[in-house]
């Protein structure tokens, strides 16, 4: 009588369970590069809302849990290179296979005059976002000058800093011209921040030429998208 007694409690509970599980409201969703729309690998980390009583963290490219409770959660994701984004997720927006669809397109850091006092881990890369040149001149724009003067700043305030200049041009065109007019302009940008002050040995350069677009497609947005100057920070 009690084996028939434990077997049915086991029933029971197996069946809350599995009950339980069917019921559940699940979060969901994949994390791409805003441009190229390609899968990044991040940090995902999340909470549930008000009092952050469940948290979680996880790493890769999709995400997949569960929404305890029917609470609200807080998720975030951090990558590399990319600014960080911070999205709410509501239970009541769950679709009819209970799932909350969230994908995530995470976009290049804002301008460098916005980060120079945060992002000094090594590592890190800084897009010049008001950097400008004439079409394949060397010459910088005054257009530029405000946001140069921030990375003086920068390396001013954070003396054991090495950065790397690295520029990029569009995919069209001559690659070995390409690649010559990429190194011209990271060393007219280098030699701007040395009449600021800035040690010309602590800053290096790189060019790559046309060879690491980010964006493969035939459009002016994007040909200009590749157009670039990029700051890595190899010591801080």
């Amino acid at each position: 009588m009690k084996v028939i007694s434990l077997f049915f409690l086991l029933s029971i509970s197996a069946s809350a369970i599995c009950q339980q599980s069917d019921t559940l409201i699940y979060a969901q969703g994949t994390i791409v590069n805003g441009l190229t729309k390609e899968p990044i690998v991040a940090r995902i980390s999340y909470q549930s809302l008000p009092y952050g009583s469940k948290v979680g963290f996880l790493s890769g490219s999709s995400f997949l849990f569960p929404l305890f409770d029917n609470e609200k959660y807080s998720v975030t994701i951090e990558a590399a290179g990319f600014a960080p984004s911070k999205y709410l997720l509501d239970p009541a927006e769950a679709n009819s296979e209970r799932r909350v669809i969230q994908n995530i397109e995470l976009n290049l850091p804002s301008a460098a005059v916005h980060n120079a006092e945060t992002t000094h881990t090594v590592g890190k890369v800084m897009r010049l976002e008001d950097l400008n040149f004439d079409a394949g001149k060397v010459k910088i724009s005054a257009s530029s000058f405000e946001e140069l003067d921030e990375v003086a700043l920068m390396l001013k305030n954070n003396p054991k800093m090495v950065i790397q200049l690295e520029g990029h041009t569009d995919t069209r065109g001559n690659a070995n011209a390409n690649l010559t007019l990429s190194q011209e302009r990271v060393d007219a940008v280098k030699a701007y921040l040395v009449t600021k002050g800035s040690n010309k040995r602590k800053i290096k350069t790189k060019a790559f030429g046309g060879t690491q677009p980010v964006s493969l497609e035939d459009t002016e947005a994007a040909h200009a998208l590749n157009r670039r100057v990029e700051i890595r920070i190899l010591e801080n």
